[in-house]
């Protein structure tokens, strides 16, 4: 059971960390396109795609990825 648990911690933590590095490139002009933002998209869209629908941006500032990161931890 603590080797479920453990797996489980370190999953969330996980999806935090691809969460926050895809908020951060945001910023900058890179390659939507490239290898790296295609794994973090591939990772972190199924969780913050509901969240936009549900959560409008204000302005230009997109806040889903705040919400799922205070929703995992």
């Amino acid at each position: 059971m603590a080797l479920l648990v453990s797996i489980v911690a370190y999953l969330v933590q996980f999806l935090g960390f691809a969460i926050f590095a895809r908020s951060i490139l945001s910023w900058f002009p890179i390659d939507k396109n490239g290898p790296i933002f295609q794994v973090l998209a591939a990772v972190t869209d199924p969780i913050l795609e509901p969240l936009r629908k549900v959560i409008p941006p204000i302005g230009m500032i997109d806040i889903s990825p705040m919400v799922a990161m205070l929703a995992l931890f």
